[in-house]
């Protein structure tokens, strides 16, 4: 796929409690043409969570059929849980011209990257170890041991951040998301894109010279 003249994929990877998901969820209220994957889980829903928005929720029998059937772009598993990305969560969106964010962890953004090189990945990380410790326990959801378990799996996570385009600090949080935003606008101004969007435009700026 041609990224060039159609939309964008964007993932989004960050240790678990760096703010990921507020910041997305800020950035596509300020950006309506940017919409967000929804990947497939086998994990169960946690309050507030709604099958088909949040997630498509799944066992593991209907995770490996859609292994077996070629469905996902990438797909990885996560302490006893296991999370994927569809070709078709993604594809229609892309080629319709919109920009495309998928929520991923280092190993499933390796998958895309391989396919879609053009792919612009974001890590976001969070100012220090003892803030994010901060933000684990502030959910009041998860044991001692839990909290210890996401912490060396998020100091893991955080050692391929050095693999992404670009890396955002979610110290203060309207700065975090003035810097994704930048990301966005940014992209959307490379010269593919401005011909594609502006074609008619530019042809009369160029006609007669």
């Amino acid at each position: 796929m041609n990224q060039g003249t159609t939309g964008t994929l964007y993932i989004v990877s960050a240790a678990s409690g760096a703010g990921k998901t507020s910041l997305l969820r800020a950035l596509m209220a300020h950006d309506p043409q940017l919409v967000i994957s929804v990947s497939h889980t086998t994990r169960a829903p946690r309050p507030g969570e709604v099958d088909g928005h949040d997630y498509h929720f799944v066992d593991d029998a209907a995770f490996a059929a859609l292994i077996d059937q070629g469905a996902f772009l990438e797909h990885a598993q996560v302490f006893d849980r296991r999370y994927g990305t569809t070709h078709a969560a993604v594809a229609a969106d892309l080629e319709a011209g919109r920009d495309v964010l998928v929520e991923i962890d280092w190993q499933g953004a390796r998958q895309i990257r391989e396919q879609w090189p053009d792919t612009v990945s974001i890590f976001i990380l969070p100012p220090s170890r003892d803030a994010l410790e901060e933000r684990l326990r502030a959910r009041a959801q998860d044991s001692e041991a839990v909290i210890a378990d996401r912490m060396d799996a998020a100091v893991s996570e955080m050692s391929h951040a050095g693999e992404y385009d670009y890396l955002v600090w979610n110290d203060d949080f309207e700065t975090a998301l003035e810097d994704l935003e930048a990301i966005v606008r940014a992209r959307r101004l490379l010269a593919g894109r401005q011909f594609l969007r502006h074609a008619g435009a530019l042809e009369a700026l160029v006609q007669g010279a």
